[in-house]
């Protein structure tokens, strides 16, 4: 028996496939971005709560190269971006998973021009890339405050201990 692929599969879109998936999506759009590296409860709360905010949700991640600039640490990405990118489509709050190599996702926002622009609680909305242009088009930017306190820091940090 052959069995098919996994529908969420259908959710991870290339960069340059954006456009045309875009325009099926409906409004109001919600985008997010990070690293993603180890999924947690932190990561899916707050992304639930992301999606509620709007009718659909793109999440752009970060490229492993992306997530070696950001100084996370030597062996930083743990989970490769093809890796992230289809455990982040599973999951029900994401609509569209993408990812970008830059250092911030503003090329991308300026692509999607989403209606809601969000980030986690420790990004003030002056803080977040793309916010003054997003707001300039009407849209909404919010910093969405932490539920759970953890991190994938934090659990590369108990897992380094307990060994």
């Amino acid at each position: 028996m052959i069995y098919p692929a996994p529908a969420f599969e259908n959710k991870i879109c290339p960069p340059a496939e954006l456009a045309g998936r875009i325009a099926s999506l409906p409004r109001p759009l919600v985008f997010t971005n990070g690293c993603f590296d180890i999924l947690h409860r932190g990561h899916v709360s707050y992304l639930a709560q992301a999606r509620e905010l709007g009718a659909a949700m793109i999440l752009a991640i970060n490229t492993d190269a992306s997530v070696r600039r950001l100084g996370k640490g030597d062996d930083r990405p743990i989970n490769s971006t093809e890796m992230r990118a289809a455990v982040l489509a599973a999951l029900a709050s994401v609509d569209l998973v993408t990812w970008f190599d830059e250092d911030t996702p503003y090329e991308l926002i300026m692509q999607i021009k989403p209606d809601i622009l969000v980030k986690g609680g420790d990004w003030t909305i002056d803080r977040i890339v793309g916010s003054s242009e997003v707001l300039g088009w009407g849209g909404q930017v919010h910093s969405i405050p932490f539920l759970h306190q953890t991190s994938t820091t934090q659990t590369l940090n108990k897992i380094r201990t307990s060994s």
